[in-house]
């Protein structure tokens, strides 16, 4: 049975520049994309034309029963970035790595590279010093107060701000009137 042969994309052909590009995976295999990649770059001995391989992702705090936990979230589920030179070589050795599908281009052999900006954003993202709080409770939601001057009242979420650090805000009954109150969003149990 003959094997069907993928059409090398022209600008692989031309004079090779260096870009980031996307590449599109199985989703829920992206780390092992890239060790497989880096273990093909190493062993074709590619590394004078594939150079980063990374899985773009970011650190997040995610409160969940009341803990809080640190968490690497992908940004890009379902995609790996690659910085190489395109050449034929370097386009048959990404592609054919088990698990990837395609390059992220009009049709998934025909690569388009990332833009300078994309990239720099990206980067600033990934290496975000700020760790951003992921909460689990959403506006309109009812949560039992667990801590605090208000323990033990159900009460309904008005807002919640994960920038400052996972702080909510609640609607307190207080003499008949609804009262916004600021909580800290370990001190709520979601009901």
């Amino acid at each position: 049975m003959a094997e069907k042969k993928e059409k090398v994309p022209a600008q692989a052909k031309a004079a090779p520049e260096r870009h980031w590009y996307a590449i599109h995976t199985y989703s829920g295999y992206e780390d092992a994309v890239v060790r497989y990649l880096r273990q093909r770059v190493d062993s074709l001995g590619m590394n004078d034309k594939i150079f980063t391989v990374i899985v773009p992702k970011e650190t997040k705090i995610k409160v969940k029963n009341g803990k809080r936990r640190t968490i690497e979230e992908k940004i890009y589920p379902g995609y790996v970035l690659v910085d190489m030179f395109l050449t034929e070589d370097s386009w048959y050795v990404v592609r054919n790595t088990p698990r990837v599908t395609g390059f992220v281009g009009p049709d998934s052999t025909t690569p388009v590279p990332l833009s300078t900006d994309e990239i720099d954003a990206l980067m600033v993202r990934m290496g975000a010093k700020e760790t951003k709080f992921k909460v689990e409770l959403e506006v309109g939601d009812m949560v039992k107060i667990i801590d605090g001057p208000f323990k033990d009242y159900d009460v309904k979420v008005s807002e919640v701000d994960e920038e400052k650090g996972g702080k909510i805000k609640v609607l307190v009954p207080i003499f008949g009137r609804d009262t916004v109150v600021e909580l800290d969003s370990l001190q709520v149990q979601k009901i």
